[in-house]
């Protein structure tokens, strides 16, 4: 069989992508581990927010916003967005601190600034004298990630899309415009790949004879903790230390807390360095009155990113029929609907707002190779 569209990598990237191409013909995921979203969807505590990123990333995720409010009809049973808001806070030293948030604050979704004492009455944990500045928005969500993935997945099966696990991909090769992907168990075929393979997007790439887009792994660290007695984490904003690139946000009755780390790595499993960890619990206990005690649970995840840390959508300008979905960064989440939406016109050579709009600001032909991109540290609340 020659499918129609291949698709390597079962992330949020590559399941929504199954999903929208799913409707235009036969599809093949290909996911290298034994379960799918192993690796930066599974460790991603995502919140949806229009005011973060560069100006491309927040149009990107406006186009998504619509889709996670009202999804397709049974396309899950549980909301994928609830209630959370944003409390950016920075220290009295830290005069100006807030100007590059408060200048992303789109109509209808502000970011205003309010009273430390507001702030510290709204999380109880934060030390007064440390919080001279503070900004809070109400609009922001949380995302229920397993619920996204899952229901693209189950909706791409629901439209006759194949999904394989433990299918890591060995070689490709392309004659008469077809595709031959050989897996350490089989040889598949098919007219388009599609790279969504995360971390992996430029080994898969140069399988292909493509050129790299510079992609770079970054790895960020994540931890869970208990919250001080008497303090009610559901009611709880998400937290972000401005300047620092820290944040915690409530996680099942705890507390979720990152560094913002973003340190440049090969494509791995990433996992936790407990001495950065040790360095980062003794941050929060002098930060905050939380007194870590206990490491519930720790991880790590890879947020990869290209040198303008824009996605790459699109297809390869030298080799073809090779499809780019990639360098979602920090982002993936957030902007997974619309670019999936955007593969699947781009794909199938539809002309609609979106492909006009996103297809030539995200197309890989903007990249020029570089073999040390100088990238910068993004502000992060995703993971």
């Amino acid at each position: 069989m020659i499918y129609d569209f291949l698709i390597v990598g079962g992330g949020v990237a590559g399941a929504s992508a199954a999903f929208e191409l799913a409707a235009h013909g036969s599809v093949l995921l290909l996911e290298a581990e034994s379960t799918t979203g192993y690796h930066a969807t599974g460790r991603s505590a995502a919140l949806f927010t229009r005011n973060y990123g560069s100006p491309i990333v927040r149009q990107v995720n406006a186009a998504s916003a619509p889709f996670f409010r009202s999804p397709p009809a049974g396309f899950c049973d549980t909301p994928l967005l609830t209630p959370r808001g944003s409390l950016t806070i920075a220290p009295p030293d830290h005069e100006g601190g807030l100007a590059e948030l408060l200048s992303m604050s789109e109509p209808g979704e502000e970011i205003s600034l309010i009273d430390p004492k507001d702030a510290c009455e709204m999380v109880p944990f934060l030390r007064q004298d440390r919080v001279g500045y503070a900004a809070f928005e109400a609009n922001v969500t949380d995302i229920d990630v397993a619920n996204v993935h899952l229901s693209y997945l189950k909706g791409a099966k629901a439209r006759g899309a194949t999904v394989l696990t433990k299918q890591t991909v060995k070689a490709l090769s392309r004659q008469s415009d077809v595709w031959s992907v050989q897996t350490a168990k089989d040889t598949f075929s098919a007219a388009q790949i599609i790279n969504a393979a995360g971390a992996w997007a430029d080994q898969v790439g140069a399988m292909a004879g493509a050129e790299p887009i510079g992609l770079v792994p970054m790895r960020r660290t994540a931890i869970i903790i208990n919250a001080p007695e008497g303090v009610q984490c559901a009611a709880l904003p998400a937290v972000d230390f401005a300047g620092t690139g820290a944040y915690m946000k409530p996680d099942a009755g705890k507390l979720m807390a990152s560094p913002g780390d973003a340190t440049p790595t090969d494509p791995h499993d990433a996992w936790a360095d407990d001495m950065e960890i040790a360095v980062f619990a003794d941050w929060i206990e002098q930060e905050t009155t939380i007194k870590v005690e206990k490491i519930e649970h720790s991880w790590a995840g890879l947020r990869s990113f290209v040198a303008d840390e824009a996605p790459v959508v699109g297809f390869d300008a030298n080799v073809g029929g090779f499809f780019w979905l990639a360098g979602q960064g920090g982002f993936g989440i957030m902007m997974a609907p619309a670019l999936a939406m955007l593969t699947a016109e781009i794909c199938t050579q539809a002309t609609t707002p979106n492909n006009a709009r996103f297809a030539q600001a995200l197309s890989p032909a903007r990249l020029v190779q570089s073999s040390d991109p100088a990238l910068q540290r993004s502000p992060g609340r995703i993971i």
